[in-house]
């Protein structure tokens, strides 16, 4: 009985091993795929892999998210001032924010949803939705590029969404770095320590 014990115990510890394993390695792998263009706040086309000089942190938000997101986005205001005071912002880091509903948050509403945060539009920290005139398809782009990290979403059609709660770090290729909580989990000096570290 003792030996059942044994064997159930590792092949259990065996399991848990793989799947952390698993979820590791594909982090690791994820790279966000060359070619998806999304539009930015300024309605300009945003493609990804042709910026190869700096390392993001990438947020995905809805600007009528009540309490995860603007407490994300109200956290890396103070992470960028951090980043300032290092000279880094804009020459070695940025920032993108893409809104998972593009229906809602048109150009015009992602500059005001910076302007509700006292964000200035100094071309570093990139706010990106899909073209109106496209909305399906780019809501698949966007759906495409949240994928690369596993961030799951979904309208259960109150206009609330239910999302995965993390921010990432990518390198100078789109690739994956590191991911960090969101809300009151988004600790600014631990990420701020993380970004550090890559430069």
């Amino acid at each position: 009985m003792k030996k059942i014990y044994i064997i159930s115990s590792l092949i259990v510890l065996i399991g848990i091993a793989s799947g952390i394993s698993y979820f590791l390695v594909r982090d690791a792998n994820a790279q966000i795929p060359e070619g998806i263009t999304l539009l930015t706040m300024d309605e300009e086309k945003y493609t990804f892999g042709e910026d190869t000089d700096t390392i993001k942190l990438v947020e995905f938000i809805y600007t009528n998210c009540p309490d995860i997101c603007p407490t994300t986005t109200q956290e890396m205001n103070l992470l960028r001032n951090d980043l300032i005071k290092e000279n880094v912002y804009g020459d070695k880091v940025q920032f993108l924010t893409i809104t998972i509903d593009p229906y809602r948050d048109s150009p015009e509403v992602l500059r005001k949803y910076m302007e509700n945060f006292g964000l200035e539009n100094d071309g570093n920290w990139i706010f990106l939705t899909g073209d109106p005139a496209n909305t399906l398809e780019e809501q698949q782009k966007i759906k495409n590029v949240a994928d690369t990290f596993k961030f799951q979403y979904r309208d259960p059609g109150n206009g609330f969404y239910v999302h995965s709660t993390f921010t990432y770090l990518i390198d100078e290729n789109n690739k994956f770095i590191k991911k960090f909580p969101m809300g009151e989990d988004f600790k600014k000096d631990k990420v701020f320590e993380a970004i550090m570290d890559e430069l």
